[in-house]
């Protein structure tokens, strides 16, 4: 019987910085993508000017360019998440509810957004977690969960309990059934989809560690 390929990219997990800049590489050339609020917002400090992405923020700007920093910062820049950004040659600004008809019509390649759960068929919740005194924040994360041609997910692996975020069956409020294409942790990569979720690689732990954490039947990228 012959040896299974070791899918273990790094020694270890990877940090936030790591994962986006992971993410950034994997966008193709040309592609129009939206990053939503939390960790997604760093993979624009690491697109380069080689693979022409054009970066769309759904409170009113397309072109948007990295983070700002220090004498960059104009807080009449921002994205969704209120955070000063930059603008690249030919940024352009419009109303909301037009840059709604860009997320909703489809024309979005690829929208990288943040999790509380990804089932093991690319559902999504990530506005709810049904407690109590959580705050509802879904913002425009519906109209991109099914506006964009695919959806990637930045999130931990774990839980801060150690539970695992990528389960069987969501049990928190969905944003999108069925359209998470891939999922990125600090663990490994997952692609998602209705033949199930196959391990693309990973971080710091063997494939057979990662199944031991994920509750359900993962299977090897070959």
């Amino acid at each position: 019987m012959g040896t299974q390929t070791s899918i273990q990219t790094s020694e270890k997990p990877l940090g936030r910085d790591e994962l986006a800049q992971l993410v950034a590489r994997d966008i193709a050339s040309g592609s129009f993508v939206n990053l939503g609020i939390g960790q997604p917002t760093l993979v624009s400090n690491y697109l380069t000017e080689d693979q022409n992405i054009t970066l769309h923020t759904e409170n009113g700007m397309l072109g948007m360019g990295p983070v700002a920093v220090d004498d960059e910062i104009d807080e009449d820049l921002i994205n969704a998440g209120k955070i000063p950004v930059t603008e690249l040659p030919g940024a352009s600004y419009f109303h909301h509810a037009d840059s709604f008809a860009i997320m909703r019509g489809g024309h979005l390649d690829i929208c990288v957004l943040g999790a509380f759960q990804v089932s093991a068929t690319g559902d999504l919740a990530n506005w709810h977690t049904g407690a109590p005194d959580a705050i509802p924040a879904v913002g425009g994360a519906m109209d991109l969960a099914t506006g964009a041609k695919d959806v990637f997910v930045m999130m931990t692996l774990l839980t801060r309990d150690g539970a695992s975020k990528l389960v069987e069956q969501c049990t928190y409020p969905l944003t999108g059934v069925g359209c998470v294409t891939r999922v990125y942790t600090d663990k490994a990569v997952f692609l998602t989809g209705p033949d199930g979720v196959t391990v693309r690689e990973t971080f710091g732990c063997t494939f057979e560690e990662i199944q031991e954490l994920v509750p359900l039947s993962l299977k090897r990228a070959e």
